[in-house]
């Protein structure tokens, strides 16, 4: 008789470049994000800079390694799309951009990827890209509603989000603040946009459990806990978790009273620190050391995670959650299920 062997999943991976190989990437990144993306270059250890030639390659050469160096077993690949004005017209804003079709190829080429589309519900050619996006096994769906400006309660994204939710594809939304990239709208952070897509039947995955990014931001989760009670299509991640004022939101998941709602998820390339968890009293000094001489910060993160108390569910239930996609596509590695013998 078998049992069934639960894949370990990152839903929060960002696929980064700056172009210059011909990927359709760029980067504008100026003072405080300039500083930002520095910072998180060094982390994950790439030897060249944001703008050297062979970035894209050495960057995603490097994200690669990581997934198959940790516990996990595949990592969702998040495109970026360019920010649009309400006429569906391309707007001059933002500090990096992550074509569709990279991240497609990327996860053709890497089964260890599975990819999620980035489509601003504002362009002329959203549905007709949506469409696109689905029939080359898109899993979910990636936006940053106070990033990219998008109101997600107007109703003349109704019929974008009725395709989303006859097709099965989720909506990883960025809730909360925001100190990596540049803010269009702050309104957008609160998870009460999220409403109307949710009425419609949209899955959302509310990112970073509408945590604050700063203690001057907001920290939404308690009113995130009571739209869960609400909408059983509401989920969260514990992306970003690990960094100084994030860490409380990790506290409160860890003792969340719905933790089939909660999945994991990491934020690379954005640091993850090991003493705040420490801090907090969700690990001990050991546990930290040990933290501290991973330099895989997608292991980070799953170790970190795992000390502090989260069950082995929480790296496996948004296998659940993705949009399906059949395993002879070339797009993933295997089914996220798959048989084992029993012991």
């Amino acid at each position: 008789m078998s049992v069934p062997v639960r894949k370990k999943i990152d839903c929060h991976v960002h696929l980064v470049g700056n172009g210059k190989s011909g990927s359709g990437c760029w980067m504008r990144m100026t003072g405080w994000h300039r500083l930002m993306g520095e910072m998180m270059r060094r982390m994950i250890g790439m030897p060249v800079g944001v703008w050297h030639e062979d970035f894209d390659e050495i960057y995603l050469q490097r994200l690669v390694e990581s997934v198959r160096e940790s516990s996990l077993d595949h990592a969702l690949l998040l495109a970026q799309d360019e920010v649009y004005h309400a006429d569906g017209t391309k707007r001059d804003f933002g500090s990096f951009h992550v074509p569709n079709d990279y991240v497609f190829r990327t996860c053709r080429e890497h089964p260890e990827f599975l990819p999620a589309a980035s489509i601003h519900p504002s362009r002329k050619d959203a549905i007709e890209e949506l469409d696109r996006c689905l029939s080359m096994g898109a899993r979910a769906l990636k936006l940053l509603p106070n990033c990219h400006d998008v109101d997600c309660s107007d109703p003349r994204y109704d019929a974008f989000w009725q395709r989303m939710a006859d097709a099965g594809l989720p909506l990883l939304a960025h809730t909360g603040g925001e100190m990596t990239v540049p803010v269009a709208n702050p309104a957008y952070q609160d998870p009460e946009t999220l409403r109307r897509p949710l009425e419609i039947g949209v899955k959302v995955i509310a990112a970073h459990c509408a945590s604050n990014s700063s203690f001057w931001d907001r920290n939404y989760f308690p009113q995130l806990i009571g739209m869960m009670q609400e909408f059983p299509n509401l989920y969260a991640d514990t992306s970003a978790l690990n960094t100084p004022v994030r860490s409380a939101a990790l506290e409160h998941a860890l003792d969340c009273k719905m933790p089939e709602r909660l999945v994991h998820g990491s934020d690379f390339p954005v640091p993850i620190g090991t003493w705040y968890a420490l801090l907090r009293g969700m690990i001990d000094s050991d546990d930290r050391r040990q933290a501290a001489r991973i330099g895989n910060l997608l292991e980070r993160d799953y170790f970190l995670k795992s000390r502090a108390g989260f069950a082995e569910s929480h790296f496996t239930q948004i296998a659940q959650v993705l949009r399906p996609w059949p395993s002879s596509k070339p797009v993933e590695k295997s089914d996220e299920i798959l048989p084992s013998s029993s012991q």
